[in-house]
């Protein structure tokens, strides 16, 4: 049994597909609805949220960036978009981001039945066992080995780019490989077959383990993405990534919250599929194809941090300060840096807290990491969920002013940042077991 968020800032069209999805005879166990973006992240951080029905507009926050923000929040998420407007470029965006369907509005309802029912027959679960992989990949994935030239050019641009690029092919032949660019980034992923459960594995093995995961990747880079996948060693896939000038000026979304969010995604459908953990490592973005060594080098070291954090799969390398270390950082050093981090993040939310449209991007924004690094992060040192320390302070501060004021509901929930005075009430209750009328009497 699924759960659903429908969000539209109608709240006509949310109690329609509310009504329509508990009668529609599915595997939904429960509908929730939202008439904001940020109403719905909250339920995306509280909820075991599986599929996402949103409005593309809606005020401050559009289902774009709603979607983007799910994401990162839950990489299995999946996502339906509808608008009243049949907008090529939000659809081109949506689809890129991993939309599985982008419906226009007035919705039909079968059309909007057939479209969640075949979302939601995808969602199986993870699958163990060499010959279910590859009975998987058979109806999954098919792809081909990739030639050994063609990977080992590939290999050597990343390694000695000036080497390549001096040879006969010229840009605009793509230097035979399908770059043009301009604009380039390298996400590496560090295989780790031995973290499956059932211990250790011949050569074969590991071998049909590399081309199960090269097929995952290729198949899910470039449905949505200008990328070429391939073999970096026995346990290493690389990825380029790269956008031309019109893709990399589109207006509202961070390109490096995009890489972290198919990183998170790459590690999720590995570890689906194949049963295992996989290191993934994120270099910045560089315009020209000449840094491809220099990126390379980057993703390479974002990967070495697994060594700090062992239980954290994926690294952005943009949230690490290499450059204060003249050699890798020590322990101490690493320490003493993610310590620093938490605090600045500390104090930032608790003199932040009760700011209306307050999101972990931007928390991490000021504290000039990636919203992925830095919820592990704070977790971790803590022992609270970022987002969770945002609502216990909401919660402490709106308990203080119900039983120590007499300001109305509704202007309790906006001095702690809630746009909705139903959505403060909702989460109030679930915070405290009771309502804020009730906590009063």
């Amino acid at each position: 049994m699924y759960n659903v968020l429908v969000v539209d800032d109608e709240p006509l069209i949310c109690k329609g597909l509310h009504n329509l999805l508990l009668s529609s005879g599915l595997s939904i166990h429960q509908v929730y609805t939202a008439h904001s973006g940020y109403e719905a992240l909250d339920f995306i951080r509280m909820e075991e949220i599986d599929l996402l029905v949103t409005d593309i507009q809606m005020g401050a926050m559009n289902g774009i960036e709603l979607m983007h923000q799910a994401k990162m929040i839950r990489p299995r998420l999946q996502a339906i978009i509808i608008s009243a407007h049949e907008n090529f470029q939000y659809a081109q965006m949506a689809l890129r981001l991993g939309a599985k369907d982008y419906l226009i509005k007035p919705l039909n309802s079968e059309h909007f039945l057939d479209s969640v029912r075949n979302v939601l027959l995808k969602m199986d679960k993870p699958i163990s066992g060499l010959e279910e992989i590859m009975a998987d990949m058979d109806e999954h994935f098919h792809m081909e080995e990739p030639l050994p030239a063609s990977t080992e050019q590939l290999n050597r641009l990343l390694e000695n780019p000036a080497a390549v690029l001096e040879g006969p092919l010229g840009a605009n032949e793509g230097y035979g490989l399908g770059l043009y660019g301009p604009y380039y980034a390298i996400i590496k992923l560090q295989m780790n077959p031995n973290s499956r459960s059932e211990g250790h594995f011949s050569s074969r093995d590991l071998q049909l383990f590399r081309y199960a995961a090269l097929n995952i990747v290729q198949e899910l880079m470039e449905q949505e993405w200008n990328a070429t996948s391939f073999y970096s060693s026995s346990r290493e896939i690389s990825v380029i990534v790269q956008w031309s000038e019109k893709e990399y000026e589109e207006p509202g979304i961070n390109k490096i919250n995009q890489l972290e969010m198919i990183g998170r995604s790459l590690h999720y459908h590995i570890h689906k599929y194949l049963g295992m953990h996989c290191v993934i490592g994120i270099s910045q973005i560089l315009k020209g194809i000449e840094f491809l060594e220099i990126l390379n080098k980057q993703a390479g070291k974002a990967i070495h941090w697994n060594q700090k954090h062992g239980d954290h799969y994926v690294f952005y390398y943009g949230d690490f300060n290499w450059n204060v270390y003249s050699s890798d950082p020590s322990e101490e050093e690493m320490s003493k840096q993610s310590n620093w981090i938490v605090e600045k993040t500390k104090q930032y939310i608790e003199e932040n807290y009760a700011q209306k449209g307050l999101t972990i991007h931007e928390v991490a924004k000021k504290n000039h990491v990636s919203p992925n690094y830095l919820s592990y992060l704070y977790k971790k040192t803590t022992g609270y969920n970022l987002w969770e320390y945002v609502i216990k302070l909401r919660m402490e501060e709106s308990r203080s002013l119900i039983l120590n004021t007499d300001l109305r509901r509704y202007e309790i929930a906006e001095k702690v940042g809630y746009e909705s005075p139903e959505h403060f009430s909702k989460i109030f209750k679930k915070y405290y077991g009771m309502s804020p009328s009730e906590l009063k009497k």
